[in-house]
């Protein structure tokens, strides 16, 4: 028998502010945190239950904060720690929780423990330094350090290039799996652990409900730096460092010093592939003590190794993967439900239709993450259907991984041109999710007075807060009707999946049930509706759709359609779905 507690967190929606582009209280073109607590109103309107922030820590910006140089400080770029303290307390008083985005793998260069440790003062071990090795008998290279000197190993950095770079003062290297500017942390030394802890401490005692931790999974290196494959040493580094040999010992060690109470919500970022076991290691009765993980499995489907390429995809490898993790976390840990985030391109133009049916695909999408087993992520601006903008040329682009991978890409000739590749930038850059928050028809789509830090997209006269909220028929609206459904009715939340299509290619359809098996003692099921069944037709044609027999000529009501008509009381019978058409139905 699979008992689950009940937590705000599993019940919750969670709506991500990227908070240079949410909201500009200082019209100088980044957004802010007083544009942050100005639009409060706006999201308690929408109904989510907690905020996740990424990070607003004092920060040189190399990687828009995910370089923090004082993780005490908030960045004059944001404002004050009186602006943060004021966006707390908004949300607060409107009972929605705060969620902060921490860093725990890298610091800023300009933090002040590797300003010490690069003296070989008292941090002097809190990095990963090393010696180099001579090049001659190296297979890599790197243009940072001295001549006849490589790099300890092979590896590299996510963003492109070597992850090691060479430090005059120190006559060393220092590792670093992203930008030069984020070394990354020596979690070996419990002086590192200890001080990373404290700092987590201060953002508790000020009152947040949780934590985002930033590529949690690269907390413990492969002792002696062991080289990739040398065929692929990026793909070698992805698949070698994650999942370290120490990993479950300091995520538990920091759960139990930190984060030890299941009122807060910690969600873990584990880059690469984790499986379904290894997730399970982090989350669930058994696991270190996160409430979930972030894995990409589902949002790498259609990529290809490098950053422009694209790949077919199918409704059932979307099906295949989702099932696997419905399936093989149930009774052991909780899922995240996303597609959008900071990092990933708008799945409306991704796994949907931007163009003829945006808000019905945007809203047959939602539909799936607000109805399955898992804690939903709203990603500002997905609630509009926003979709991914087009980049014209390489100068607009502000994403630190995309321009150092394209040049250099075209410097060592392995593509011709931007515009040979700006397709597949413009389908899956980080910048196609970073463009304004679109608020109105006014100027700047009312995200600022001043110029934008990057570009608006091209249809923010229409697609737009003003616009939706006025339209009771906008995808907004319908996103309301969703956070409100899933709220009411505890099977959406609690029950078990079963997928009745599996190789259908245009139609996604399940079932969700609730009974004494899976409702925790302490959860008041609804009696009247333990069953609910869920029908997506994920294609632009009309389709025919069949209840399976488990449901079908059932007592039911049509709870929610993304086409209207609701609610609607009556039996399950066989039915045309219009294009990208979803419904929920209600069994009793």
């Amino acid at each position: 028998m699979t008992v689950e507690r009940r937590t705000w967190w599993k019940e919750a929606t969670v709506y991500q502010v990227y908070p240079r582009s949410f909201a500009d209280g200082d019209g100088d073109g980044v957004g802010d945190l007083a544009g942050l607590a100005d639009r409060a109103d706006y999201l308690d309107d929408l109904g989510v239950d907690a905020v996740w922030l990424n990070p607003v820590y004092e920060s040189p910006m190399a990687d828009n904060g995910y370089d923090v140089a004082d993780y005490r400080a908030i960045d004059d770029t944001f404002g004050t720690m009186d602006d943060w303290r004021r966006v707390r307390d908004a949300l607060h008083d409107r009972d929605i929780r705060l969620v902060m985005d921490f860093v725990p793998n890298h610091t800023s260069d300009e933090h002040e423990w590797f300003e010490i440790s690069r003296r070989r003062g008292a941090t002097a071990d809190w990095y990963h330094w090393a010696d180099g090795v001579d090049a001659a008998d190296a297979s890599w290279s790197s243009e940072r350090g001295p001549d006849g000197e490589a790099p300890p190993n092979n590896w590299q950095s996510f963003f492109g290039g070597p992850a090691w770079s060479y430090d005059d003062e120190r006559e060393q290297w220092y590792l670093h799996l992203f930008d030069p500017k984020q070394p990354d942390l020596n979690w070996e030394n419990p002086a590192v652990r200890e001080a990373v802890a404290d700092e987590m401490q201060f953002w508790l005692d000020e009152g947040i409900d949780g934590f985002r931790l930033d590529v949690v999974n690269l907390l413990s290196k492969p002792a002696g730096y062991p080289n990739g494959e040398q065929s692929d040493p990026f793909n070698g580094t992805l698949r070698l460092v994650p999942n370290g040999p120490r990993i479950h010992e300091y995520v538990s060690e920091l759960a139990e010093e930190v984060f030890d109470d299941e009122r807060l919500l910690t969600v873990g970022e584990c880059i690469g592939e984790p499986s379904v076991e290894e997730a399970a290691e982090y989350v669930g009765p058994d696991g270190d003590g996160l409430s979930m993980i972030f894995h990409f499995d589902h949002v790498g489907i259609g990529r290809g190794e490098r950053l422009w390429e694209r790949e077919e995809w199918s409704l059932t490898d979307l099906k295949e993967t989702f099932d696997r993790w419905q399936e093989g976390l149930y009774g052991r840990g909780w899922n995240s439900l996303y597609f959008n985030n900071h990092d990933q391109p708008r799945v409306v133009s991704r796994f949907g239709d931007d163009d003829e049916y945006r808000r019905e695909s945007a809203t047959c999408i939602a539909t799936l993450l607000h109805t399955l087993r898992g804690t939903p992520y709203v990603y500002q601006g997905e609630e509009l259907g926003m979709s991914n903008p087009t980049f014209e040329s390489l100068s607009e682009f502000r994403d630190v991984e995309t321009v150092r991978t394209v040049e250099n890409a075209l410097a060592a000739g392995e593509v011709s041109s931007f515009e040979a590749i700006k397709d597949g930038l413009n389908a899956h850059s980080r910048d196609t999710s970073r463009t304004p928050m679109q608020w109105t028809t006014g100027e700047h789509a009312g995200f600022t007075d001043g110029d934008p830090w990057i570009r608006l997209h091209e249809d923010h006269d229409e697609v737009n807060v003003e616009r939706q909220r006025g339209d009771p028929d906008s995808a907004w609206h319908y996103y309301r009707r969703l956070i409100d459904v899933r709220d009411d009715h505890p099977v959406l939340v609690y029950g078990e999946y079963e997928n009745h299509t599996p190789e259908d290619e245009r139609v996604w359809a399940y079932t969700r049930t609730l009974d004494d098996a899976n409702t925790a003692t302490d959860t008041a099921a609804d009696a009247n509706h333990d069953r609910a069944f869920v029908a997506l037709n994920w294609s632009g044609d009309r389709v025919d759709v069949t209840p399976p027999q488990a449901v079908a000529g059932a007592d039911t009501t049509l709870e929610l359609s993304n086409y209207g008509e609701t609610p609607s009381p009556g039996a399950v019978e066989s039915y045309t779905a219009r294009p990208w058409e979803a419904r929920v139905y209600l069994l009793k």
